[in-house]
């Protein structure tokens, strides 16, 4: 018998697509993960001599093409020349063109982040004195728009497809074996495979275009198609299609060959699923892990299998959340799922929000670094609401595990109702085979008198030699009636045995189907369970986005270079101001350098530099040294050693600048006793 879902959960459901589409649309352009750190010339600095570069600093290494660096002049006009190229770490550069003229010059960027998202802004700077521009300086819309939109909907779905696909597999084979047969299962997995294959399939497509240009017209690109196979994304989507074609597989077997099996053949096939549907939902994972936040930043070579642990969590978690419900809303009434299926779920359940809990922890700590990002960034109040999210779901799954644990004595009076029926449908039985059995005896007594008659008639013809072909007919007439009336009687008795047949099994059915939508605690579980799936929607919107939000620990990074910059252009004429970003590469080894020298002339000169974490605040470094070396007169390096004043704040006097010039100003630091790195910027003195 079909169950149709009610019109309060069809609303129910509305309401949550509702609530998703809400989500993404005020989501908004997705900021980048990639921050600028540092350029130079500096953000808005005024520099005497024309540069022969421009560099750029990134928090992490970013992919470039022929167009990902644009030096522009006052009237719009490229002066760039060449490719952008990688000098140093996660430092770029573009040669420009000699003998600038004076004037405001804007540099464009727009370039790919290790975490496959986009990212672009602008900057000016001038040669001699500012100047008027015609280029707007505003942040590009890169990400964003009609291609940005239908980006981030395929990510949503790969992400649902996979949770739906593999949390419902693994429903059926750790969870309830006979869910294997049950049609809306089927459709469910189904399903899930057709939306990650789709969504797949449309991220690829729509990959070059939202990287580049955002124009629809560019998603049919070939051109861009191909520069996309050569990306560590596309090789991510690639190696994810291979993959389902295995899940395809798994799939196949799982719902024909394994489903015909009986309970004690299927379980040496259960394991041999269990460990195949293992390795490809884990390579599915890895094809995220690879490709997106965890494969860059701090401690790549643990974020990337915490992540596919997490993933796996999140699908087991809500994936076999979806089957259990409509595991109750929709299984057929003689294959109901049981207590036993039920608590088995509740266990796989507790063990993933264990996971979750315990890589959510990791994550957040490597992706924000500080509690003050919880509140001052965008990712951190994002993270926040998944945590309130999350948070109400396991108090609404405490609920169903109380409701689990009551669904015994369902069972148990769904098992006695039945007994109690056994010896109703016995004596029916009987009756009927009484029935069938008199019916049976009339046709035979019938037969035999028909057959009586005619031995009677031929014995009298054979004696008498009259008319005797006319009473052979008439014998044979007879019993051809008494046998067709035979038969009839027979024909209805088999009839009206079906029909009672038919009326016992929809009688079963209609009980089956009472106890369950009368039972109090099903009923409970069922809404429930209904309630962590409509949390689960939101949880998984509130996910999305977050993939496509800027970390706090860069998004910190770049306030603070922002910060500096600011500083660097609002120093007083004369005196000069250097930003320079470093990482000493160990543990707690980024932050800012801000070196001021005044009034950076030949002669004497004082020197004060700051060392700052990347959120602004003082870091506290055990050495720092300065050395200044004009190449052009083979002058230096010319050695100073500050001494420190405070916290992050290191200072000398009387420094001889015994020529003007474009010097190299070097800068080391240490952090602990073995992380150190010098970092170095020219800069006009004199």
């Amino acid at each position: 018998m079909k169950t149709t879902i009610t019109p309060r959960v069809r609303n129910l459901v509305l309401l949550l697509l509702a609530v998703t589409g809400m989500l993404f649309a005020g989501a908004g352009t997705a900021s980048a993960h990639a921050a600028l750190t540092g350029s130079d010339p500096s953000s808005g600095v005024v520099v005497d001599k024309a540069p022969t570069q421009i560099s750029l600093t990134f928090s992490e290494k970013v992919s470039t093409n022929d167009d990902s660096l644009r030096v522009l002049n006052p009237k719009g006009k490229r002066v760039d020349v060449g490719k952008p190229s990688n000098i140093s770490g996660t430092t770029y550069a573009i040669q420009v063109r000699s003998g600038l003229p004076d004037g405001t010059y804007t540099v464009a960027w727009q370039v790919v982040s290790a975490d496959s998202h986009p990212v672009a802004g602008a900057f000016t700077f001038s040669v001699g004195a500012p100047s008027k521009t015609t280029v707007s300086v505003s942040d590009q819309d890169v990400g964003g728009g009609l291609v940005g939109g239908l980006y981030g909907f395929g990510r949503y779905m790969s992400y649902a497809g996979f949770i739906v696909m593999v949390g419902g597999a693994a429903f059926v084979l750790a969870c309830w074996q006979r869910g294997a047969g049950v049609r809306a299962l089927q459709r469910l997995v189904v399903s899930g495979w057709v939306s990650l294959t789709g969504a797949t399939l449309w991220l690829l497509l729509l990959r070059g275009s939202y990287t580049t240009s955002g124009k629809v017209g560019d998603i049919f690109d070939l051109n861009l198609l191909g520069q996309v196979l050569q990306t560590k994304t596309g090789a991510a989507l690639v190696s994810r299609l291979l993959l389902l074609a295995a899940a395809a597989l798994f799939i196949a077997v799982l719902f024909g060959a394994y489903d015909k099996r009986e309970d004690e053949e299927k379980r040496d096939l259960t394991f041999g699923l269990a460990i195949g549907g293992g390795v490809v939902a884990a390579g599915l994972a890895a094809s995220w892990a690879l490709a997106e936040h965890a494969s860059t930043g701090l401690q790549p070579g643990i974020a990337m299998p915490v992540d596919v642990v997490h993933l796996l969590a999140v699908a087991l978690w809500l994936g076999g959340l979806s089957a259990l419900l409509i595991s109750l809303y929709r299984a057929p009434a003689d294959n109901q799922v049981g207590r036993t299926a039920v608590q088995n779920f509740s266990r796989i359940a507790f063990g993933s929000v264990l996971a979750l809990v315990a890589t959510g922890i990791y994550q957040s700590w490597r992706q924000l670094g500080s509690w003050s990002a919880f509140t001052d960034t965008g990712y951190g109040q994002l993270l926040l609401v998944k945590i309130g999210l999350v948070a109400l779901l396991v108090g609404i799954a405490s609920i169903s595990r109380r409701w689990t644990g009551r669904l015994a004595e369902t069972t148990a009076t769904a098992t006695t109702a039945v007994e109690e029926r056994a010896p109703e449908k016995e004596k029916e039985k009987e009756k009927e085979k009484a029935h069938v059995s008199a019916s049976t005896k009339t046709a035979d007594s019938s037969a035999t008198a028909s057959a009586e008659a005619s031995a009677s008639s031929a014995t009298t013809s054979a004696k008498t030699g009259v008319a005797s072909s006319t009473a052979a007919a008439e014998a044979d007439s007879d019993e051809t009636a008494s046998t067709k009336g035979a038969d009839s009687e027979s024909a209805g008795a088999s009839r009206r045995a079906a029909q009672l047949a038919r009326q016992r099994t929809a009688v079963d059915t209609a009980l089956r189907k009472r106890l369950r939508d009368a039972d109090p605690v099903r009923f409970g579980l069922r809404r429930s369970v209904l309630a962590e799936a409509a949390v689960a929607v939101v949880v998984l919107a509130v996910t999305t986005a977050l993939t496509t939000t800027e970390p706090g620990r860069t998004e910190e990074d770049a306030k603070a270079a922002k910060a500096s910059s600011s500083s660097s252009s609002s120093s007083s004429a004369g005196a000069l101001t250097l930003d320079m970003s470093f990482d000493t590469g160990g543990t707690d080894g980024k932050g800012v350098i801000r070196l001021d020298l005044d009034p950076a002339r030949v002669g004497g000169n004082e020197m004060h530099v700051y060392v700052q974490r990347p959120n602004g605040r003082a870091f506290d470094v055990p050495e720092v040294k300065v050395a200044f070396t004009l190449a052009a007169k083979k002058i230096g390096p010319l050695p100073v050693t500050p001494d420190r004043i405070a916290t992050g704040h290191w200072a000398a006097n009387g420094i001889q600048i015994p020529m003007a010039g474009d010097w190299k100003i070097s800068v080391t630091v240490r952090t602990s006793d073995i992380d150190q790195t010098t970092v170095d910027k020219n800069a006009q003195i004199g």
